[in-house]
């Protein structure tokens, strides 16, 4: 949402996400095993670095993958040697989620979310074989009219009597969604393009041809039970220990299900990092537009990638790198450790990932799409 109350202030998750910084320069992989995890007994191998920012990433011919490169305003494309070559580059822009299919390349672009927020706007941008582009949809024109979640009611549930008094100024008791619009997460069908909408925390379709723009469906708040400790380190008062607090579940990621459904990664929204634990889930949502919970308690999930049995894979960024989520226990598994895994990928049976996303503190950024082999998986 425009304004994001949050439990806990996020200050210092927000300045690393929202980093610009400068890169150091591409650098091509060196194809040596890496630190990798259950995933066959084979090691994780590094493709290339130098990337700023790569918050998503799509597989492609060839054995090349795209990289979202979001804190450069960037779309670039890295061939199975490690090299570099720009698709797209824009300042003023927020890159998001990329995908291919028949050649073409998909993407996310938009403006006015983030810390500072605008004027909002947004769109589907296609990149054909030829260099080509279009663009379709219009995300903050339909958040604008219909601002998807304005009747989903957010905050402390059943608060004792004169606790709302207590609270801090900025936190009211309750509020309900605003208009906002962040396009992140992207998965495409022959017809239809399907969009995780992190700021209107709904998903999205639009139709390929026409670029007509839907609401499939709003996903529903993630409730949290304050305990002492949280309220005491976010200077709470102690009348809201034992409460609820519904938080936003914002939309991260989507794929398309050998069954049909999408799947959709969410963050609880409030603090992303791992102090309140593992608040992240996963829903799908029918061609209906009814959501189901699948699995919860993981850590950031912010990318998502399928197998052709339906094997879900999650990009934990604040976790221990790519899980394999078993869809009827919702048990993990480690398949590629790493730190701030921000997307993955998979093609045959390898999975891509990109990793080490966000920049350090003591050195420019130095993003990375490192591969596994997922052996039996």
């Amino acid at each position: 949402m425009r304004t994001r109350l949050s439990l806990l202030a996020t200050a210092a998750t927000a300045a690393v996400f929202f980093s610009t910084g400068t890169a150091a320069g591409a650098a091509p992989g060196n194809p040596s095993g890496g630190g990798g995890g259950d995933a066959g007994d084979k090691s994780a191998v590094l493709l290339t670095g130098g990337l700023v920012g790569p918050l998503h990433l799509s597989t492609g011919r060839n054995g090349s993958v795209t990289v979202s490169e979001s804190f450069a305003g960037r779309l670039t494309r890295v061939d199975d040697a490690g090299t570099h070559s720009v698709l797209y580059e824009t300042p003023d822009w927020s890159v998001a989620g990329n995908a291919q299919r028949d050649g073409r390349t998909y993407f996310l672009e938009s403006q006015g979310a983030g810390p500072d927020p605008g004027e909002l706007a947004g769109h589907v941008r296609i990149i054909e074989q030829d260099g080509s582009q279009e663009t379709l949809g219009d995300f903050a024109a339909l958040e604008t009219e219909e601002n998807a979640d304005g009747g989903t009611r957010y905050g402390f549930r059943d608060l004792p009597a004169g606790c709302a008094s207590e609270l801090p100024p900025n936190m009211p008791e309750t509020y309900q969604g605003e208009i906002d619009s962040h396009p992140y997460g992207i998965a495409l069908t022959e017809r239809t393009i399907y969009v995780a909408d992190a700021g209107a925390n709904s998903v999205v379709s639009v139709d390929a041809r026409t670029g007509e723009t839907e609401t499939m469906a709003v996903l529903p708040p993630r409730p949290y039970t304050i305990t002492a400790e949280a309220a005491a380190s976010n200077g709470l008062p102690a009348c809201v220990v034992g409460t609820t607090y519904d938080f936003e579940a914002v939309p991260t990621d989507v794929a398309v299900g050998p069954d049909g459904r999408l799947y959709v990664t969410s963050l609880p929204g409030g603090p992303e990092d791992p102090t309140l634990g593992p608040r992240g889930a996963i829903f799908t949502v029918g061609r209906d537009g009814d959501v189901e919970l699948l699995a919860e308690d993981i850590m950031t999930p912010t990318g998502l990638a399928l197998d052709d049995d339906g094997g879900l894979y999650v990009a934990s960024l604040f976790g221990e790198g790519v899980l394999r989520i078993d869809p009827d226990s919702g048990e993990s598994t480690v398949v590629l450790a790493a730190k701030f895994a921000a997307d993955a990928d998979i093609r045959g049976h390898t999975l891509y990932a990109a990793v080490n996303a966000l920049p350090g503190p003591d050195g420019p950024p130095d993003g990375q799409v490192m591969y596994v082999e997922l052996g039996g998986h």
